[in-house]
């Protein structure tokens, strides 16, 4: 059975259903872990499967794929509106990555929840009259999605080499991401569909997108503006002497491995190539170029000793902190001198099975 010139009410069904499910999924979601790209593989493999759980975890993105499915009312119109979002966050994922363009997170984000508002909007209003329009939007928020995927996965640290295949088999496994996630939607309303009253779901369903949408904008505005006077977040552990927070450290440029484990204060430390081996499960130690000489020696002992394997480290003229230790997920930092905190840290580390460098 169908609606004239319209989806199958079977289909139409699965898609009201299924995007219940995924706000419902996106309004327990932390907004931050909205983009929250994990791990740092090495192979192309490992980098279709990044954008391939990316994007089933990507409830923003599900949301408003769903809404647009449900909005579109026909097969064809809708596989023309999905292909113009894929085709816009597939253009900036790979020119941003590429060019190295880096857009402030936050705002990003923001943009990405109005989106999902956007799309919740026009469908309680009812279905557009034109479609150019709204197609032109939708391409338009799908350069935006691109800017968020590529702003994480540029924080990874990319390798240097073969960067153009593994930024294309990232795209690739957004792609088939986005794809499992709209069959899913429809088994699920094709299994939940007897325990539903239909008439008002579609209304029930956009003002659920745009509550999660409007929610998720003003939680991240609020926190940008709360922890605007410091981009630092507060400490969240002690270890020893230092203190352990969530990384915000990034690296510049697409680097290999260092040509050696540690560097002397008077050289240039390889910032692009200390990024790469964060991806490797490497710790990456920065000091201040000022240290005191017995400190020293025992940093560099420590770096290039039997406690520092899979340990890097360089000086930092612009720190302010006596040492600074960095994984791929945690900063330790400490502002008086403190070997064994750096050493705890990095035995911590390295017991986390998302350190174990891939095969």
């Amino acid at each position: 059975m169908s609606g004239r010139g319209g989806l199958p009410v079977l289909v139409r069904r699965c898609v009201v259903v299924g995007a219940v499910f995924a706000a419902l999924v996106g309004g327990v979601a932390q907004p931050a872990s909205a983009h929250g790209i994990g791990g740092g593989g090495e192979t192309v493999a490992d980098f279709v499967w990044l954008g391939f759980t990316h994007m089933l975890f990507g409830w923003d993105h599900l949301l408003f794929v769903g809404g647009v499915v449900l909005l579109a009312g026909q097969v064809k119109r809708a596989a023309k509106l999905i292909s113009l979002f894929a085709l816009g966050h597939s253009t900036t994922l790979i020119i941003a990555t590429l060019a190295e363009w880096r857009i402030n997170a936050v705002l990003v984000d923001v943009v990405i929840a109005l989106s999902v508002v956007f799309v919740g909007v026009v469908g309680f209003i009812g279905r557009p009259q034109r479609w150019r329009w709204f197609a032109v939007v939708v391409l338009g928020f799908g350069l935006i999605h691109g800017l968020g995927l590529s702003t994480r996965l540029q924080d990874l640290g990319l390798p240097s080499d073969g960067l153009i295949p593994r930024v294309l088999a990232f795209n690739v496994g957004v792609e088939l991401g986005q794809l499992l996630a709209v069959v899913a939607m429809f088994m699920i309303g094709d299994v939940l569909r007897g325990y539903i009253t239909w008439a008002k779901a579609p209304r029930f369903t956009n003002v659920g997108l745009v509550a999660a949408g409007l929610v998720t904008a003003s939680i991240l505005v609020v926190g940008a503006v709360v922890g605007g006077e410091d981009d630092t977040p507060a400490p969240t552990a002690a270890l020893g002497s230092c203190q352990v927070r969530e990384r915000t450290e990034t690296y510049q440029g697409y680097g290999g491995h260092p040509k050696k484990d540690f560097y002397e204060p008077d050289e240039d430390a390889p910032v692009a190539d200390f990024g790469h081996v964060l991806g490797d499960g490497y710790v990456v130690v920065h000091y201040q170029p000022t240290m005191p000489a017995d400190q020293l020696t025992q940093l560099r002992e420590f770096v290039t000793g039997a406690e520092g394997s899979r340990v890097v480290g360089g000086a930092d003229a612009q720190q302010t902190e006596t040492l600074k230790a960095v994984n791929a997920y945690q900063t330790v930092v400490c502002q008086d001198f403190d070997v064994p905190a750096l050493i705890e840290f990095k035995k911590a580390w390295f017991a986390d099975p998302r350190s174990r460098p891939v095969d």
